[in-house]
């Protein structure tokens, strides 16, 4: 009688502590990380547009970047309530919609600063740049070749190859355009994640050699690429012409000190320092915010890697733990090269810095890679985790 009694009071206490294991594979650092990149991002976007703004209302910059701020934050509630099997299933005709819209480009494109990047809107004032979604469907799709829905079987050589060759027709669409930058990064990309699925690094060496070589044979035949190379070696060489912005960020840097010259107060940003709110904003951040701005800004993409590695190895199948891990790589490898990039320590690449660099694609993609990690948080939860200990054993863990 007592056992009959306490049944229904141990099954509610069951389902109550699974609601509660439910809520907390939501991770609460991948939020706050991303909450405070984005709070930089809308308050240096609006320092650095503000004197764009010739009839000082507010600058139109900074309200392109908030209003794709809000279709961001759209996409990232609909992408964190999407099932994992969703991805997989739409991985392959997304990633062929992807490279239909890169070879767009050589037909509708927009040619920008001599290259043809971008992609008019029909019927609106807009344009976009495909190469931001379509690195995001070629990683969900080599994610899906590498790991088929079983999660049993071991990676072939036959499906890295395939992996491969998904990637080779976008990284060569990005050189045609040019777009040398995120042909390198996408390249990086698969190439980790094909690590991350179990291929040996000894089977990596070749394809290494011979990308290098060809990337050395690259920037050797193409003046403007061996410019930026040459500028990144010795920018005071050539201070005003190829190594004119790197030279301006490392004034910007030194500007800023400790604690930075005041929010709003910065210098650089009066056209010294070309296109201050895109691929340089963090050079602002050292100006205005000084080493204590830039070390936030490292601490929240930090925090960020850590969750997204967290959220990984909690997953419940090997393609949720190479979604994850190719989500959170798409942010955190194009921060550090960005980083990089403004502190001389790579030459220029064009990349932005995710969630803080003004554009409006970009943005609104980084918003999505926040939503599918938190619908994999979500769907993760603690209590597999164990499990996935031995799933990510030699990759991650």
């Amino acid at each position: 009688m007592l056992r009959e009694r306490t049944a229904p009071r141990e099954r509610s206490k069951r389902a109550s502590s699974s609601a509660l294991e439910s809520h907390a594979g939501i991770d609460s650092g991948l939020l706050i990380s991303a909450a405070v990149l984005i709070g930089f991002g809308v308050v240096m976007s609006y320092s650095t547009t503000a004197p764009l703004s010739i009839d000082r209302t507010i600058p139109p910059l900074f309200v392109h970047h908030v209003s794709a701020l809000a279709v961001g934050v759209l996409a990232a509630t609909v992408a964190a309530c999407m099932p994992v099997v969703f991805w997989h299933r739409i991985a392959f005709p997304v990633w062929l919609v992807g490279v239909l819209l890169l070879a767009g480009t050589f037909l509708f494109g927009v040619e920008v600063n001599g290259a043809q990047r971008w992609l008019p809107v029909p019927g609106f004032d807009f344009r976009f740049q495909p190469v931001e979604p379509v690195k995001l469907a070629t990683l969900i799709a080599v994610a899906a070749v590498v790991a088929p829905q079983d999660g049993r079987t071991p990676l072939s050589q036959g499906r890295a190859l395939l992996a491969v060759g998904m990637a080779a027709p976008v990284v060569v669409f990005l050189l045609l355009q040019p777009d040398l930058g995120n042909a390198v990064l996408l390249s990086l990309l698969v190439a980790m994640l094909l690590v991350v699925a179990g291929l040996p690094l000894r089977h990596l060496l070749v394809p290494g050699v011979v990308g290098a070589l060809g990337l050395a044979l690259y920037i050797a035949s193409n003046p403007y690429a061996l410019r930026r190379v040459l500028g990144f070696i010795d920018p005071w060489k050539d201070a005003q012409g190829a190594g004119f912005q790197l030279v301006q960020s490392f004034v910007a840097f030194n500007q800023g000190g400790l604690f930075g010259v005041g929010l709003g107060n910065g210098k650089q940003k009066l056209f010294y320092l070309p296109e201050a709110h895109t691929d340089f904003i963090l050079s602002l951040v050292a100006e205005e915010l000084g080493l204590v701005g830039v070390l936030i800004v490292f601490g929240a993409f930090a925090a960020l890697l850590i969750s997204g590695t967290r959220i990984a190895r909690r997953a419940r199948s090997r393609f949720a733990l190479l979604l994850a891990f190719a989500m959170t790589a798409l942010l955190a490898v194009p921060a550090a090269v960005n980083a990089a990039v403004v502190m001389g320590m790579l030459p220029t690449k064009g990349l932005t810095l995710p969630f803080l660099s003004y554009g409006g694609t970009s943005l609104v993609i980084c918003c999505m890679l926040l939503g599918v990690l938190l619908g994999l948080s979500r769907q993760g939860g603690p209590k597999i985790g164990r499990q996935n200990r031995v799933l990510a054993q030699g990759v991650i863990a």
